[in-house]
């Protein structure tokens, strides 16, 4: 399965990220939200992409967005319209049970 660049499915406007994949939710508004998960989402694919195990944590460190936030756009990154990404999910070891680490396959 050939996988879309998350940047082909964003339109640049004025350098602007604008989405042109539609965010939903029961309170997504797309005047309020567009412009903020756009935003998101391309910092954690950005980070992720270097292929390195990471943490909710240690992501939110990078990126400053919620830790919950970050976890809905993994989520998203798994969708087709968001690319159909492959994202691993693992225990981090060392750490007792519940610390979860992501990681994101490129092809």
């Amino acid at each position: 399965m050939r996988q879309t660049s998350l940047l082909d499915m964003l339109d640049w406007k004025d350098g602007v990220k604008d989405a042109s994949v539609q965010f939903d939710g029961s309170d997504y508004v797309h005047k309020r939200d567009s412009f903020r998960l756009s935003g998101q989402i391309l910092r954690i694919y950005n980070i992720m992409k270097d292929g390195k195990w990471r943490t909710l944590d240690e992501i939110n460190k990078i990126t400053n967005d919620p830790q919950a936030s970050i976890s809905a756009q993994l989520r998203n990154l798994r969708k087709k319209r968001f690319g159909d990404h492959c994202i691993e999910k693992r225990l981090k070891t060392g750490y007792g049970d519940g610390l979860y680490e992501y990681l994101l396959f490129i092809d």
